[in-house]
């Protein structure tokens, strides 16, 4: 039995999205600087990379899906940072923008990486974009560079 696997391969002509919320920019702006780099560090033209901002979480599922439907993108990342408050919101847009990017990837089949922190603290989202757990934004570049090999890997056996 054949064994598949992405590579951290870019292939010429391969398109990626980054959707990030304005919403604690002095986070999602980090999590976006690291992701470009990424990419570029991995092989791919900046002018390939697409930034797209939306105002908040809730608003990334809706600008992943017009992506992905356009058919342009190898991969698409969505950066957030939504940090628990005194309210039930904090789940509700967590959730919901987890649900809604993961329905976006089984729907369309474009893989799209869920790089939207929900945190406690703001101390921990700072963590998490550069500080001492890394950059998510980072992580999900690499998962995109990963999948995106990965589903043309597996298009490519299906003909």
């Amino acid at each position: 039995m054949p064994h598949y696997e992405g590579d951290l391969r870019t292939h010429q002509g391969a398109r990626f999205a980054i959707i990030a919320s304005r919403w604690n920019p002095r986070i999602t702006d980090a999590l976006v600087t690291a992701a470009r780099d990424t990419f570029v560090g991995n092989g791919v033209d900046e002018a390939a990379i697409d930034v797209i901002r939306v105002p908040g979480a809730w608003e990334l599922p809706v600008a992943a899906r017009e992506l992905a439907l356009a058919g342009r993108h190898a991969a698409i990342v969505a950066l957030g940072c939504v940090v628990r408050g005194d309210t039930r919101h904090y789940e509700q847009v967590a959730d919901g923008a987890s649900d809604g990017l993961m329905r976006v990837a089984l729907d369309t089949g474009v893989p799209v990486m869920n790089g939207v922190l929900a945190v406690e603290r703001f101390e921990d989202a700072a963590a998490r974009a550069g500080g001492s757990h890394g950059n998510k934004g980072e992580e999900a570049a690499l998962v995109a560079i990963e999948m995106a090999d990965l589903r043309r890997k597996l298009q490519e056996q299906v003909k």
